[in-house]
């Protein structure tokens, strides 16, 4: 009976730990484009390094 002496300010204070982090994210935008993230993936914004030394002389196949 003595461990919920512990475990109720324990759980109140996490409590307001996840939603002091819920509000600021939602302060400082977070949530304001869920689909980006998911698209971003998908794009291709790699450039082909043209400082990369090229090797010469390989060629594909037998």
């Amino acid at each position: 009976m003595t461990i919920l002496l512990v475990l109720i300010p324990l759980g109140c204070l996490l409590l307001a730990v996840a939603i002091a982090a819920f509000l600021w994210a939602v302060r400082n935008d977070q949530f304001e484009d869920l689909e980006l993230e998911g698209r971003r993936i998908l794009w291709d914004d790699d450039a082909p390094d043209e400082s990369a030394p090229k090797s010469e002389g390989l060629r594909d196949g037998p």
